[in-house]
């Protein structure tokens, strides 16, 4: 049987096993899928010895997404351009580095009716997570790419890193002031701290759509301060999170699986 697992620390919080296994069974694959907790310091030796132990991938979450670059044999566009892994693919010398965010939230996107195309979009943070997705969003060819933090340096490198792609035009949360956006996409960890940052008033257009790549807990301060400030809806990142589990699925077994009903298990949990 085919041993895969989720590796970061802590782990045992994961929804990737509950995930991975429900899209096997659909597929009539059989597999093993794991949550192993790997502290920073042993990550190299273990991902060594895993690869020796014949496992057959992995996700990756926190800490673990930045460091586990360098120990890949190679290296996707996509995960080079986040600038992080969150899939790990065996090769006959190691590990082949991949990642899915991005894609998962657009395909998400997608699956919502939340059209990119031609739309003011805005994402809020300027870390890991946001470079982790403005590929695919500059993908979509919105009429601007607005990338947002507390302080001015890492969206002007976040610009530079990706002017190939496409205009991203970086800016403090401050100097959002006057701006209005169509989709509004939060990035940050802060609801993970309880609390939004503070953010000028007026940033949602009429019919503005807010999405959150954090989800259960986490998600509560983004929903309470986007519902205040106007905007029409108001999703969090569960989805998104099936859907780069999906891709991650695909990548592995050559199957694409059902996220939609997945996603409908989970929610009803």
């Amino acid at each position: 049987m085919k041993r895969y697992a989720v590796i970061g620390q802590p782990v045992a919080h994961s929804l990737s096993p509950t995930i991975h296994k429900a899209f096997a069974e659909a597929a009539a694959i059989t597999l093993d899928y794991q949550a192993l907790a790997i502290d920073a310091a042993d990550l190299a030796a273990r991902l060594a010895a895993l690869h020796g132990e014949g496992w057959a991938g992995f996700n990756v979450t926190l800490p673990h997404k930045q460091a586990v670059m360098a120990l890949c044999q190679d290296l996707s566009d996509a995960a080079r351009r986040a600038g992080a892994v969150n899939t790990l693919i065996p090769t006959p010398g190691g590990w082949h580095g991949d990642n899915t965010d991005g894609t998962g939230l657009v395909q998400d996107l997608a699956r919502l009716g939340v059209t990119l195309a031609g739309r003011r979009v805005l994402v809020l943070g300027a870390g890991g997570a946001a470079r982790g997705i403005i590929a695919p969003l500059l993908a979509t060819r919105p009429a601007s790419l607005t990338i947002s933090n507390r302080n001015p340096w890492k969206p002007e490198a976040l610009s530079e890193a990706f002017a190939d792609l496409g205009t991203l035009t970086p800016r403090t949360h401050w100097a959002l002031k006057g701006d209005a956006f169509d989709v509004v996409i939060n990035a940050t960890s802060a609801g993970h701290s309880g609390a939004m940052p503070p953010m000028p008033e007026g940033l949602f257009a009429d019919g503005a759509v807010a999405y959150d790549l954090s989800y259960g807990k986490a998600h509560l301060p983004f929903a309470e301060w986007t519902t205040a400030q106007g905007a029409r809806t108001v999703h969090d990142g569960l989805g998104m999170l099936v859907a780069q589990a999906a891709e991650s699925f695909r990548l592995w077994h050559g199957v694409t699986p059902d996220a939609a009903s997945v996603l409908a298990l989970l929610r009803a949990d």
